[in-house]
């Protein structure tokens, strides 16, 4: 079944209640406020705290969309690219283009003007949706990428190179389009990068949506009368595969913009929550907001909270443990995944496993997983090797990378994750190292190569190499190993400013001056190199270095 026939399911069945809710915690307009009333105040700028709309808008939003799209020319296949901060209007957007027939290519919101230019090229995007944060980015190249699409643009004040999303979607039917979809056509596409600079292309079909939404029900039992909050951004496919269990339950969902852990429980309170998805950061900072007493658990109304659950990287037992000394009623669990396997929910915890917090779970409803050598044979039990897994999420391919594909997917179904793992005993698997040198710091992946590229631009730079080092809150941080050139002596304070032209989320949290080991073959002994500077202590190693 598509997962379009679930927002229509929802629009029969729960017209009038409420879908999607937005908090802006920054803005200071507090009004309780519809889509209707959004659209009239719009123009003026005079954007709300909170917005909402029922799942009978939410499903018309979609409509207008996609008649939108048809009417522009845009037919079954074609690719719409979505490029917008958490909001009421993204997952109307996503749907709309799903209704259509085309695919719908998140795109994250960190990314460069070059990024996006890669990104809206290699899936050979036919639209571009952009919000007002991306406006500069996106002037940046229009020139380049306007001559072969549209430019769509959602919020006040539209740039003079791209088309209102308000005012053309107001012209178009209401009225679902018709278009027939079917589970083995293609849905969307997902960008996931290696460790060799720009991302990848995940190609996925609606059964794989599909499945991840029941994939989310059955772990999480999510029932009409749950609200989740959702915080990370969705152009993730943990945020939306998360919220895919409110989509197939007909229940509320939060979008939350904002982290701190006042923003957090605030939201909790207000909209009464039941379930919550953090990221291991958000988690350690509302246990210190209650350890240092700056925040109250008492202070706001936490009955309705049931479950918290964490993904995206690895979660510190000891985090767990404290957790559930503010929190003692709450179930845990935790998710593993990845994009080529439509996110979360290929192999997780399970609330009922709690005395095996470290381990990142069982096989998900309807997954297999394997723990195989560098011959993709099985290794034993206890024994360490590459995690695969297999099920109706598995991507399709990486699109238009036939040799990309081929290194990762086999023609029996199995994904070989590149994650080092081995399986207990008692069945449970547990995630051992990265396999390739991605760091996935508080969530997000930090690509080495492309921070050391960067830093080659340097003068006085002989050789870098960057790798991640263990970080209590945000799980890794990148590390920059420095080889200054002959005749130079760089300091901490230069190569920090130098790095000031990154995203701040890819700059080094660390800078350590030593020298750069290197294999015989000029690869960058990165093992070595985690070794010294993770093993023994940053300090100790900086000393020895």
């Amino acid at each position: 079944m598509p997962i379009t026939d679930l927002l229509e399911r929802n629009c029969k069945l729960h017209g009038n209640e409420v879908a999607l809710v937005e908090l802006n915690p920054a803005l200071t307009d507090k009004r309780r406020i519809t889509w209707k009333e959004y659209d009239l105040i719009q123009p003026e700028g005079n954007a709300p705290y909170r917005r909402e709309i029922t799942w009978h808008v939410f499903n018309e939003k979609a409509n207008r969309f996609a008649n939108l799209l048809l009417s522009r020319g845009i037919k079954k296949g074609d690719k719409v690219a979505i490029l917008l901060m958490n909001c009421l209007e993204w997952l109307p957007i996503y749907f709309g283009t799903l209704k259509s027939g085309a695919l719908a290519v998140p795109l994250n919101f960190r990314y460069t003007a070059d990024e996006i230019e890669y990104c809206v090229n290699k899936a050979e995007a036919d639209i571009l949706v952009f919000g007002p944060e991306f406006i500069g980015r996106v002037e940046e190249i229009c020139d380049r990428i306007s001559a072969h699409r549209l430019l769509f643009y959602v919020g006040a004040g539209c740039p003079s190179f791209a088309e209102d999303y308000a005012e053309l979607t107001a012209d178009c039917s209401s009225q679902d389009p018709l278009i027939e979809l079917t589970d083995d056509d293609d849905a969307a596409i997902y960008f996931s990068s290696g460790t060799t600079g720009f991302p990848k292309a995940i190609l996925h079909k609606h059964r794989a949506l599909s499945h991840s939404a029941q994939c989310e029900q059955k772990h999480h039992g999510q029932t009409h009368d749950d609200v989740f909050l959702c915080i990370p951004p969705l152009y993730h496919t943990g945020a939306k595969m998360h919220w895919f269990g409110s989509l197939i339950s007909g229940s509320k969902a939060v979008l939350l913009k904002g982290t701190t852990p006042e923003t957090i429980l605030d939201a909790v309170s207000r909209e009464k929550c039941s379930i919550v998805w953090l990221l291991v950061p958000w988690a350690e900072d509302i246990l210190e907001a209650l350890d240092t007493g700056r925040l109250k658990a008492s202070d706001y109304d936490l009955s309705h909270w049931r479950l918290m659950h964490i993904g995206a990287q690895p979660v510190p037992q000891s985090l767990v443990r404290r957790w559930k000394t503010y929190f003692p009623d709450h179930d845990y669990d935790t998710n593993y995944g990845l994009s080529e396997s439509i996110g979360p929910g290929c192999v997780h915890l399970g609330v009922e496993n709690i005395d095996h917090v470290g381990a990142i779970g069982v096989p998900g409803y309807g997954w297999e997983c394997r723990i195989v050598d560098e011959q993709r044979v099985d290794v034993p039990k206890g024994s360490v090797g590459e995690l695969a897994v297999k099920g109706p999420g598995v991507m399709i391919c990486y699109y238009n990378d036939p040799e990309a594909t081929a290194e990762v997917l086999d023609d029996r179904g199995w994904l070989y994750t590149g994650d080092m793992a081995m399986q207990d005993e008692q069945g449970f698997y547990w995630l051992v190292d990265h396999k390739k040198d991605v760091i996935i710091s508080g969530g997000e992946n930090i690509y080495p190569v492309q921070i050391e590229d960067f830093l080659h631009g340097m003068q006085g730079i002989k050789d870098v190499a960057v790798i991640g080092l263990p970080d209590k809150r945000l799980g890794e941080i990148a590390a920059a190993i420095i080889e200054n050139a002959e005749g130079f002596t760089l300091t901490e304070e230069e190569v920090n400013t130098f790095c000031q032209a990154l995203p701040k989320y890819k700059r080094p949290r660390r800078i350590i001056f030593a020298d750069v080991p290197r294999n015989p073959t000029g690869k960058i002994e990165k093992p070595r190199l985690r070794e010294i500077y993770g093993a023994v202590g940053l300090v100790d190693a900086e000393n020895k270095s």
